[in-house]
């Protein structure tokens, strides 16, 4: 399976995402998003909904940050959108597919196209780094000659061609984030959800992994990040969808940005442009 690997053009490094034998090609019609909520709303147990009456959609390749206050629902959207859990109520479509109707033994192969950074890295502490951002390819059956070259040059991208042989619990927090973003992407995904990912890295690696994204999105990767990094947000000019109380808000400066063909925020029957 091909992965990432780097190369120069014009004197300039620059990372580059080639084909991976399907696995992120875009299979819809005009009509659909890679993502659909509709009146979504989610409570833990008996408490309060966390999130009440969220809609939007995002089309193929769109590229968005997910913003708003601590404590405001960011992680809890991310997780309804990579299936780890069921809403108390709403509509979720991915890729086309009403997942209420979706049965339980397709749900692997869907999330298969998901790739996922988390906040608390969800690494596996008895393999090296090396092994952790390998593992989806050994998994999807790479041959071990191709998978070793795509994860030695993807380690160092992101900075860690000195660490590949590490044990997880020498590397520092921010190193350990690093490997969770390689081992999300190495697959090329055809969604990517990354929970606050560079909350522990410095502005130019912060930068660095930034574009790696945006390659990946250039290749038709629909990418969805939550981040409290204004400054990020503010200088890469992606749409915004801003939670705040639970509740899905339009942000007025992401219409001031580029706007992304079939993206849109859905509020009862009012549509709000998110790009």
């Amino acid at each position: 399976m091909d992965a990432i690997c780097d190369s120069r053009r014009g004197g300039v490094r620059r990372v580059i995402l080639p084909q991976s034998h399907g696995a992120n090609e875009v299979n819809f019609d005009g009509s659909d998003y890679v993502v659909r909520f509709e009146n979504v709303g989610l409570r833990y147990g008996l408490g309060p909904e966390v999130l009440q009456d969220v809609s939007f959609a995002l089309a193929p390749a769109s590229y968005h940050f997910l913003i708003g206050p601590s404590g405001a629902g960011k992680s809890s959207l991310l997780r309804l959108m990579y299936l780890a859990m069921k809403p108390s109520r709403g509509l979720i479509s991915l890729f086309g597919r009403d997942m209420a109707r979706t049965a339980r033994e397709d749900l692997p192969g869907l999330r298969r196209r998901i790739g996922v950074v988390f906040q608390d890295y969800r690494l596996l502490n008895h393999l090296s780094a090396f092994d952790n951002v390998a593992l989806p390819l050994r998994v999807a059956g790479g041959r071990e000659r191709d998978i070793q070259k795509h994860v030695e040059e993807l380690l160092s991208w992101v900075g860690l061609g000195d660490h590949m042989n590490a044990s997880l619990p020498t590397l520092s927090g921010g190193q350990q984030q690093r490997v969770s973003i390689a081992r999300a992407v190495i697959t090329k995904p055809q969604l990517l959800l990354a929970d606050e990912p560079t909350g522990n890295v410095d502005d130019r690696i912060a930068l660095r992994l930034m574009h790696l994204f945006e390659e990946l999105n250039k290749l038709g990767t629909t990418i969805v990040i939550a981040t409290h990094n204004e400054s990020l947000v503010k200088r890469l000019g992606h749409p915004r969808l801003r939670l705040d109380g639970g509740l899905l808000l339009g942000d007025p400066q992401s219409r001031r940005g580029r706007k992304g063909k079939g993206d849109e925020m859905l509020d009862g029957s009012r549509h709000m442009e998110a790009g």
